[in-house]
């Protein structure tokens, strides 16, 4: 124990904390401390009056946390891409709206166990319907839509053959260059590609390539004029995002509100 110490915790010079403690020895007519050659003991007398002080100091912090409203925690599983191109770029909106919550987020490409993990709600693409064990809501169409930089975007519209793609892992270039673009598939294989649609959409606002990527998780993008849409049309995938929860139990209030804020951000996209 040494004064040097306590200032660095406290914030304060050595000779303020040295002072003090001379001035509560004076006040008290007790040595509270042995003043050794490299720090300090405790007398009888100054173990004593520490374990009571902090005591006292333990029911002030006590009473205060009871005093304080308690913050509701709430567990939502997503892919890592969901969380870094929609669900945190919008948390501002939940923050206002439900000032008490705490989202807990699991970005993960596993799929969660309502059974056997924490996790109170989730976000997954699928197939509906997932069964009477689930709840289940359509939050967001697959809808994908080619997207790149402005820069990258004019050439890629004067010759589509030709243009850099960019692949993420539920990628659908050859169905979209057949079905949206009337080219044949093939042309659309080769291309970098990446384990996660965030950094395929990354590379794109980058001036990378061309990537076929969900409207949801570029939309952001869209707005601040990273990217634009490179060709009219859109390619719609088979597994579409839905909020998921438990359906046997009933939901705390602050999850149903956290569900609530998902829902009603359904119209934030087309």
């Amino acid at each position: 124990m040494t004064f040097r110490a306590a200032a660095e915790e406290l914030g304060v010079t050595q000779g303020a904390v040295a002072q003090h403690v001379r001035a509560l020895e004076a006040r008290l007519q007790v040595q509270l401390f042995e003043r050794r050659h490299r720090d300090l003991a405790f007398t009888a007398a100054g173990r004593a009056y520490h374990e009571a002080v902090e005591r006292a100091f333990s029911s002030i912090e006590t009473a205060t946390a009871r005093l304080q409203p308690a913050t509701a925690e709430v567990t939502i599983s997503v892919t890592p891409s969901f969380a870094a191109c929609w669900l945190i770029p919008n948390m501002r909106s939940l923050t206002e709206a439900h000032p008490d919550v705490e989202l807990q987020i699991r970005a993960t490409e596993r799929l969660a166990s309502f059974y056997s993990d924490p996790v109170d709600l989730s976000v997954r693409q699928g197939r509906a319907p997932f069964g009477a064990a689930l709840r289940a809501e359509l939050l967001f169409e697959n809808r994908q839509i080619a997207v790149a930089a402005p820069e990258v975007a004019g050439l890629a519209r004067a010759a589509p053959e030709r243009a850099t793609l960019l692949h993420e892992p539920h990628g659908r270039w050859p169905e979209f260059f057949d079905q949206v673009l009337g080219l044949p598939g093939e042309r659309a294989q080769r291309g970098a590609k990446f384990s996660q649609t965030a950094l395929a959409i990354d590379a794109a606002a980058m001036g990378q390539g061309v990537v076929l990527a969900p409207e949801v998780l570029v939309e952001r993008h869209i707005a601040e004029r990273r990217l634009v849409q490179v060709w009219p049309g859109d390619y719609l995938g088979a597994r579409h995002f839905y909020l998921l929860a438990r359906n046997d139990v009933a939901l705390r209030p602050e999850v149903e509100a956290v569900w609530d804020w998902c829902l009603s951000m359904r119209k934030t996209v087309r």
